[in-house]
């Protein structure tokens, strides 16, 4: 047999198959992980064919063949719908096979940095007895109390035997040179944190709405068919639908992947999976080690967990007999991949999920205007779940002026109304949340007298000022880009004048006003300063969850999933943050915010209530986030869409180019564009859907010291339309060692 290998090496002069000789007595599969030989070295690769040496061209004869140096692992590494995903996805993007391949493993894996982690078990000899032999060791306390501990029969690691008995090995080698025990090396698997200690729970009853929105999805379940669009208002009980669902597909023998948008809803969610499905639970996000990937990552592979639970790479895990796919809060852009390759998850889940006969679930509160559009158009089933648990009433939402809350000599950062609403909830011993979607203490550091900005010096951006609360010294400048951190001047650099002034408030700004006004309130702060450490967003989350803490303070994180039954009271502080952003999709962004963080409040017996104090009380957005009318929103952002021509009725593409001198990113992108219109001009049928097309500087100007320009277009999505996308995927490959080019349809943002 001859193995057809594409080695793990990304450039264009390897990005095709190699032949190699399979030796006699090596067994290979399609998709095997193998090292081989590559001119003088040796790199690993993967198995995407497997032929005989009949089927070899003759311009490459057999003794030309070097053979396959070893295989790497004891199973195929990649599941063959895995395999042909990774040859869909390398066409789209138009890059290697071996970049795409990279993403259905775990990068230790490849690199071989991780390996299998092994441990000494220790297990009573069969027809010991062992409280018999203990009580014979009255000069070896520490024999008798492992014998002891051994008395079930059972084999126990030397980890779980070590936290019981100080330093045992001597002892247990003696035990053993005495035919007691007997020793055995076992692989053991790296858990995530706290996987061991979730105690499993019942399923609740039903409610209607959980029942009838089951009755319409369960039957394509069982057909392996089916893609949903699940609508349920926040605290409609939707995550127990979820596992329903993927309790049915376990009976059916399938698995299930589950994918949350933020790391910061991985532990709740986790929890509540693992409560029902216990070890047959696995968990993928980018805060495990590496070695706690690799290992859940070949217990899904080996079968041992069928049910995965994570962020948005997650959708590459290796599930046999795939059968349900769940996205969470379908509507979030951490599903879209920036990095190259760029992907998007929902596009990957519903291509895999065709493939391997699997049932798709989108599911939100605040789904994407595109996705329920698709879903009136019968692209995808709309499911919806209108109530809360128990009947329970939405909260009840003010809108505060704050230009009023100016005139009346407010300065602070919260209006009259939220401070005496933040009394009230605290003298009752309940909850609150205050979101804020900008980390950090100030916004941007200004000159009151020249206007001069404290920008980054390799980012077309201003500089945050970040300061603990409460602390004495000065703080610290970040570019929340590239993360530069500098001082901040005492003097302006521009002018000399001494009036700097720091500007717009943060998570940390919040925190502070917080500890001025409530000194005896415990607070807990989640933004991206707070949850650096590996299992930051778990201890926070349960100490505000166990009631350590009254009030939760956080970005964007904590707007959306979790669930806390003694939260009646949200304060949005600054509503406008995101409604102002320059681009078309900032008032459903904004929305999609306030409504989801509205809906953690009043979720148990309690009700809830939500202040958003906002200088635009009067936006349509932001009236309709208040009555929390999604279909009114949806028609009114919908007809403003189709006014403007912006998608789902266009498509909005670009070719950005980067480099790190201005010079070459501006020439690389007028030959870009000169390309284009070049096509267009030769191709009429075209270019009538093509409805702008123009070069300029991409709204940030510089990121992290790279000039970035970009060709930026808007098409009808039209048959005749996709001669025009595959140019501008083509032209993506343009890149050399002066400028990167990367192509993007409907990019995450515009910036």
């Amino acid at each position: 047999m001859v193995a057809q290998v594409i080695v793990d090496v990304v450039h264009t002069n390897v990005a095709k198959p190699f032949s190699y000789l399979v030796p006699d007595g090596m067994a290979l599969e399609v998709g095997a992980r193998v090292s081989v030989p590559l001119g003088r070295r040796q790199v690993d690769g993967f198995v995407v064919e497997l032929i005989g040496d009949d089927q070899l061209p003759r311009e490459l004869p057999r003794e030309k063949l070097r053979p396959v140096s070893k295989r790497l692992d004891d199973y195929p590494a990649l599941l063959p719908p895995l395999l042909a995903l990774a040859r869909e996805l390398a066409e789209e993007a138009h890059c290697p096979l071996s970049e795409t391949l990279r993403l259905m493993l775990p990068a230790a894996m490849r690199t071989g940095r991780i390996q299998q982690k092994h441990e000494t078990f220790a297990q009573l000899a069969t027809g010991v007895n062992a409280e018999a032999e203990a009580a014979g060791q009255r000069r070896a306390p520490k024999r008798a109390t492992l014998l002891r501990l051994l008395a079930d029969g059972k084999p126990h690691g030397m980890s779980e035997l070590s936290e019981l008995v100080a330093n045992p090995r001597d002892a247990l080698r003696a035990l053993v040179e005495s035919g007691l025990i007997s020793l055995s090396e076992r692989e053991v698997f790296r858990a995530p944190d706290g996987a061991a200690d979730e105690p499993r729970t019942v399923a609740p009853p039903l409610t209607d709405g959980q029942r009838e929105a089951l009755r319409g999805m369960l039957p394509s379940l069982s057909e392996g068919k089916g893609c949903f669009l699940l609508h349920g208002v926040t605290g409609s009980g939707k995550t127990e639908v979820y596992l329903a669902m993927v309790r049915q597909a376990l009976e059916l023998g399938r698995g299930a992947i589950v994918l949350v948008p933020e790391i910061a809803l991985t532990p709740q969610m986790v929890r509540w999976f693992r409560g029902r499905f216990g070890p047959e639970t696995a968990v993928l996000h980018s805060r495990l080690t590496d070695g706690q990937r690799y290992d859940e990552w070949r217990r899904i592979r080996l079968g041992h967990a069928r049910v995965v639970v994570g962020a948005r790479s997650a959708i590459f895990a290796p599930v046999e007999k795939l059968g349900l796919i769940v996205i969470d809060e379908e509507h979030e852009q951490t599903y879209l991949s920036d990095k190259h390759p760029r992907y998007d998850a929902r596009r990957v889940a519903k291509s895999r999920s065709r493939r391997e006969g699997a049932t798709l679930v989108l599911s939100s509160a605040t789904p994407s205007i595109l996705s329920f559009a698709m879903a009136r158009r019968g692209d995808y089933t709309l499911v919806e779940m209108p109530e809360r648990v128990n009947n329970r009433p939405l909260p009840g939402v003010t809108l505060v002026d704050m230009r009023r809350e100016l005139e009346a000599g407010n300065r602070s950062i919260f209006s009259l109304l939220l401070t005496q609403k933040l009394n009230e909830c605290m003298a009752r011993g309940e909850q609150a949340m205050l979101f804020l979607n900008r980390r950090g203490f100030n916004t941007f550091v200004s000159c009151r007298s020249c206007g001069y900005v404290v920008k980054c010096e390799q980012c077309d951006l201003s500089m945050t000022l970040h300061r603990e609360p409460g602390g004495e010294d000065a703080g610290e400048l970040r570019c929340h880009m590239c993360g530069a951190v500098k001082p901040p001047p005492g003097v302006c650099p521009e002018c000399g004048s001494k009036y700097i002034r720091y500007f717009g408030s943060g998570t940390q700004r919040v925190e502070e006003e917080m500890r001025k006004l409530f000194p005896n309130v415990k607070t807990v702060r989640m933004d991206i300063d707070t949850t650096k450490g590996r299992d930051a967003h778990a201890r926070l989350l349960a100490e505000f969850g166990q009631g350590r803490a009254q009030v939760l303070i956080g970005t964007q994180m904590i707007a959306k999933g979790l669930d806390f039954p003694r939260v009646t009271l949200v304060g949005v502080v600054a509503a406008d943050m995101t409604l102002n952003l320059p681009d078309y999709r900032a008032p459903e962004r904004t929305f999609q915010l306030i409504t989801q963080v509205a809906g953690r409040a009043g979720r148990a017996d309690s009700p809830g209530e939500v202040i958003v104090q906002t200088y635009k009380p009067d936006h349509p957005c932001l009236l309709a986030a208040a009555d929390q009318d999604y279909r009114a929103f949806f028609e009114m952002e919908f007809s403003r869409r189709r006014a403007g021509l912006y998608p789902p009725f266009t498509l909005l593409a670009r070719l950005l180019v980067e480099s790190g001198r201005e010079a070459d990113a501006k020439e690389m992108a007028d030959r870009l564009y000169e390309t284009v219109q070049t096509f267009l001009l030769a191709h009429p049928a075209q270019k009538k859907r093509v409805l702008m097309v123009r070069v300029d500087e991409a709204p940030v100007k510089r990121i992290r010291g790279q000039f970035r320009y970009h060709v930026l277009m808007k098409l009808f999505d039209h048959a005749d339309a996709a001669p025009v996308l595959r140019l501008l995927s083509e032209l993506s490959n343009v890149s050399d060692e002066q400028c990167r080019v990367y192509c993007e349809v409907n990019p995450a943002t515009m910036m």
